[in-house]
């Protein structure tokens, strides 16, 4: 693809992508809307307890059968399995291991055998969702993490409260936990919300604007990074450099990294889509509201673009790619497996990470140097940090840390580097997401023989990067 002027290729995109994308998105957007508003609704009026939940479950089933058809019947049978299990084993203390088991059984067969690989692939998310709510049942019920009938519910980080009681949280009823696995702000999209999370929305504060401005503008912020993705980044380069010639793509090693960052920012805002899209219909729910000094907020943050496309490392964008998800991982996975050892720990949370989005080897292969380089870059910086006496470590530290160096320019150039080779990294696995590649190959999956040779391409230039600062994080100890 030839260079286009500004304005040519302007005329070209509004009317042939900007508009049809924003139509059919709005087109298939307004009923699981719809849905999210009318469970919303039905938990305010005065009905006898377990309609609200029933209901919820029923305007799941709605947004599942819009978006799958006939074959939501598998996300209901996991949805089915993880309610009877959960039953089954009440009176054990292993509830969340029974959960797990059970839900990396079924997904195992529902991936290799039950069911073929493209409609598998297209409810991937809905069933990665129902896992991790009903293994976090599991654990949470396991660990004792209840709160007293009509009592202030701790927020996530444990010290804000959340608003309202969750009375009858210790038992959870099965009407309840299928209302809370099914609910329609959450079935599809995401995002992972705790058991706690969902009976205060049920309970929630009464419509107002600042809910659905909140919405609103979270739907809003959607829709622009669908057209960021569809429309704008996958012609980032190409209005002003030649860059789709074949003889300049093989050519100049410079035009390849160009199409395999325009390759990853075109994938990150399809994230940013789905991550924005995920808070609208949770809001609309009735999830994410917080409670500080007596003010209620709606605040449910998913994902901070702006922290993965300018980050500090590698384990920033990890934690802001999907902020929900990582706290699932790092509660209960991370905290379980750490006994075996920091290491082991990290790529067993990437492990689980890489099953739950499917037997996808270019997944798992993403997700694991994603592992070894977020353990590495954080070895790396620390050894760094204690040597230099400086503030260089993966994440920012507090005001108060005990660093001679704290804010110097070098210390900030450094910052700065490190920072310039966590996108590296970043345009490196992102360059296994080709906008170019084919409908049928995207939808089955990347094969092995895919993965090898995008990376082949690219010299396999991350990975040994990652060894070098490997070999200088040992040399440092």
């Amino acid at each position: 693809m030839a260079a286009l002027p500004p304005r040519e290729f302007a005329a070209q995109v509004l009317p042939g992508c900007v508009i049809p994308t924003a139509r059919q998105g709005l087109a298939q957007l307004w009923p699981l809307l719809l849905l999210c508003l009318g469970a919303r609704l039905l938990h305010r009026l005065p009905l006898p307890r377990g309609c609200g939940d029933l209901g919820a479950a029923l305007g799941g089933l709605l947004a599942l059968l819009q978006f799958f058809g006939a074959q939501a019947l598998w996300v209901l049978l996991l949805s089915a399995l993880c309610t009877l299990t959960l039953r089954l084993s009440r009176h054990r203390a292993q509830r969340g291991l029974c959960l797990g088991l059970a839900a990396l059984c079924y997904l195992l067969m529902g991936e290799l055998h039950m069911v073929d690989t493209v409609t598998w692939h297209k409810m991937r998310g809905a069933q990665m969702v129902v896992a991790m709510k009903a293994v976090s049942l599991g654990f949470d019920l396991d660990r004792g993490r209840v709160a007293p009938a009509g009592g202030a519910s701790p927020g996530p980080g444990g010290d804000t409260p959340r608003f309202g009681g969750v009375p009858g949280w210790g038992d959870p009823s099965p009407v309840q936990v299928l209302g809370y696995l099914c609910s329609p702000g959450t079935v599809i999209f995401g995002p992972w919300e705790p058991f706690g999370a969902y009976l205060r929305a049920a309970r929630g504060p009464p419509l107002s604007w600042a809910w659905a401005r909140k919405g609103l503008r979270s739907l809003g912020l959607a829709l622009l990074c669908l057209l960021l993705s569809a429309c704008l980044a996958p012609f980032l380069f190409s209005c002003v450099l030649p860059l789709y010639e074949t003889h300049t793509l093989h050519r100049s090693v410079f035009a390849r990294w160009l199409h395999a960052y325009e390759s990853a920012l075109s994938f990150h805002f399809s994230n940013y889509f789905v991550a924005f899209l995920s808070e609208a219909t949770a809001t609309m729910a009735g999830s994410g509201v917080t409670e500080h000094h007596g003010n209620l907020r709606w605040d449910l943050t998913v994902s901070r673009p702006l922290r993965v496309e300018l980050p500090r490392s590698m384990a920033d964008v990890v934690t802001n790619w999907n902020l929900p998800m990582s706290r699932w991982l790092h509660t209960y996975v991370f905290q379980t497996a750490r006994r075996l050892g920091t290491f082991a720990a990290v790529l067993g949370t990437y492990a689980v990470s890489a099953l739950l989005h499917g037997l996808s080897f270019h997944l798992a292969a993403v997700l694991l140097s994603l592992g070894l380089i977020t353990y590495v870059e954080h070895t790396l910086r620390r050894r760094l940090a204690t040597l230099l006496d400086a503030c260089v470590l993966s994440k920012r530290c507090p005001p108060g840390c005990a660093h001679r160096h704290k804010d110097a320019l070098w210390v900030r150039a450094l910052n700065g580097a490190l920072g310039a080779l966590a996108l590296f990294h970043l345009a490196y696995l992102g360059a296994l997401f080709d906008m170019e590649a084919d409908d049928t190959v995207e939808e089955q999956g990347y094969g092995m023989s895919y993965t090898i040779r995008k990376w082949s391409e690219l010299h396999w230039a991350s990975h040994w990067v990652t060894l070098g600062c490997w070999v200088l994080a040992r040399l440092l100890h």
